[in-house]
């Protein structure tokens, strides 16, 4: 009799979390979602060619990773043309992850950039490199 109580108790929450999880995906999280005028970027946006309408927003989402011992961070997304790309806003977060708001200002293109550096755990050194993130939006 325990172990059915046990086996319901799973069986249900394992339907919520796929409820969740397909309200999550129903939702339209897309590499770079137009959500109301606003394109969003994230990680996997890197070397892209991303088209903006003039007067929306394009906001970036940076996720930090751990690999093999190291966790890499990212700065604060930069643009290359404030014309072009107008900063709105920037947070980098303690976990690592860094986000930005741009506003199309007027037609043309702008690159936006950021960098990801290692962070040792303790006692641990991070191999000397620094990758950088970068796309190219092209306001129309």
């Amino acid at each position: 009799m325990g172990a059915a109580k046990w086996s319901t108790a799973f069986g249900a929450a394992g339907l919520v979390l796929v409820a969740v999880t397909v309200s999550a995906t129903a939702q339209g999280q897309t590499p770079h979602a137009h959500l109301a005028g606003r394109v969003v970027l994230t990680n996997t946006d890197n070397g892209r060619t991303v088209p903006a309408s003039s007067g929306g927003d394009v906001e970036i989402r940076l996720t930090h990773s751990r690999e093999r011992g190291f966790t890499y961070t990212w700065t604060a997304p930069e643009s290359g043309d404030s014309a072009v790309l107008g900063h709105a806003s920037d947070a980098t977060y303690p976990s690592g992850d860094a986000t930005a708001v741009f506003h199309a200002a007027s037609a043309g293109a702008a690159t936006v950039t950021a960098q990801r550096r290692c962070v040792p755990d303790p006692g641990s050194l991070c191999p000397l490199l620094v990758e950088t993130w970068k796309v190219t939006i092209e306001v129309k």
